[in-house]
């Protein structure tokens, strides 16, 4: 199966098939999509699409740090 069937005229989606959801940030690893903008995005406009995908690369630093590993779980607990 290809892709091409999902190929439109309008701004690509930013999923990457990564569908994951950071359980603290409430953002998909994958594209940095929150739930809402997930499940809403085929009922988008394209400036809708494009405000949110100017917003992405800002979101990376909140995933993609440290969580703190077994020293933090053991200071949450």
């Amino acid at each position: 199966m290809t892709d091409e069937i999902w190929k439109r005229a309008e701004p690509e989606s930013p999923c990457v098939k990564v569908c994951t959801m950071h359980p603290e940030e409430g953002l998909c690893i994958g594209c940095l999509r929150t739930r809402d903008e997930i499940a809403t995005w085929g009922r988008m406009t394209p400036a809708e699409r494009r405000v949110i995908m100017a917003e992405l690369p800002d979101r990376a630093p909140r995933i993609h740090k440290r969580r703190g590993g077994r020293q933090a779980r053991m200071e949450r607990g």
